[in-house]
């Protein structure tokens, strides 16, 4: 009979990780653990306010799956069909499955990538992401912190400084710049505004400008931008493609917001599927999370990893940084997950 544990951290971070709608210095992440004999395997969950999600209701959504018979489950199937009986956070519901695909490969003696049959690859270009902060804070930021090591920085921005916050970036990078938004406007003609008064600078695309409620506002703005619209939080665990490829040219599937590794992988061969670009986010997570997400990053432009680089002290140490590439620890690959 497998033995199951959740355990929390608080993860205190290096600088105040403000976005559009909140703002914090700290974290609490959850991990899951499953044994069995002398294998066991391990798996993160960053509970996410936006989608109702905190440690406290996901420690009680664990306690509950413990109660319905969650040690009993003898496979991923079943395991699968247990989390659709008795559903729990995407946060959660990830933490959980890939505790137990960890498991399965120490058992199998493979790696995930051989579990998923996908390609890996052990070195991955990430985009950096600057928090929202004054604009006259960005000279100093990037320059204290290297910041043009990365191939590609993000920025997140308010409705209220967005224009002098992509300025001051650009005024102190070389490197490309992607918009996060993260739903910050709710008129589409404002957000053209806006991106019309961008022109010159080095702007790749812009993330989630609007609330994901907005089907019609998206749909008008994918038709009238002058730049891509990718979708962040309008894709979580069941995005309806066929509205998806209306109103956006891109997608960041993260593996927290779609529950396992199974339907994460669906939702990139999707995206593709329908045309639209495929790109990896993440949450506030450690490099547990981050190694997790890398698993799916083969052939995937925009990589975007950088959540362990803000934390104070990392726990983990399954990925390193150099030169803005991440680095995917190898003993972890196997038996030690």
């Amino acid at each position: 009979m497998l033995s199951w544990h959740l355990e929390s951290r608080e993860l205190h971070l290096r600088y105040t990780w403000k976005i559009a709608r909140n703002a914090s210095d700290s974290k609490i992440n959850l991990f899951v653990r499953v044994s069995e004999e002398l294998l066991w395997g391990m798996g993160e969950a960053a509970p996410n306010i936006r989608y109702q999600e905190t440690p406290e209701v996901l420690q009680k959504q664990f306690q509950d799956l413990l109660r319905q018979g969650l040690t009993h489950v003898q496979s991923l199937a079943e395991l699968q069909d247990f989390l659709k009986f008795y559903p729990v956070a995407n946060s959660l519901r990830f933490a959980v499955e890939s505790a137990y695909v960890h498991l399965l490969c120490a058992q199998q003696n493979i790696s995930v990538s051989q579990f998923l049959g996908i390609r890996f690859t052990a070195r991955v270009p990430t985009i950096f992401t600057l928090p929202i902060m004054a604009p006259t804070l960005i000279t100093n930021f990037i320059r204290e912190n290297n910041l043009n090591r990365f191939q590609t920085l993000k920025v997140k921005v308010n409705q209220t400084d967005a224009l002098a916050l992509v300025q001051a970036t650009a005024a102190v990078s070389t490197r490309p710049l992607i918009i996060d938004g993260n739903e910050a406007w709710n008129n589409p003609e404002e957000v053209l505004v806006f991106l019309h008064q961008l022109k010159g600078l080095p702007v790749v695309f812009i993330e989630q400008p609007l609330p994901a409620y907005k089907t019609d506002e998206y749909r008008y703005l994918k038709k009238h931008s002058p730049y891509p619209v990718f979708a962040d939080e309008s894709v979580t665990d069941q995005p309806d493609f066929s509205m998806l490829r209306d109103q956006f040219h891109g997608v960041n599937m993260k593996l927290m917001k779609a529950g396992g590794y199974l339907n994460g992988l669906r939702i990139l061969q999707e995206t593709q599927a329908q045309g639209l670009l495929p790109m990896i986010g993440c949450m506030v997570e450690t490099s547990l999370g981050i190694w997790s997400a890398m698993q799916l990053c083969a052939g995937i432009r925009y990589a975007d990893l950088d959540g362990f680089l803000i934390l104070k002290e990392e726990p983990m140490g399954l990925v390193r940084e150099q030169d803005g590439d991440l680095i995917a620890s190898d003993y972890f690959m196997v038996k030690h997950l």
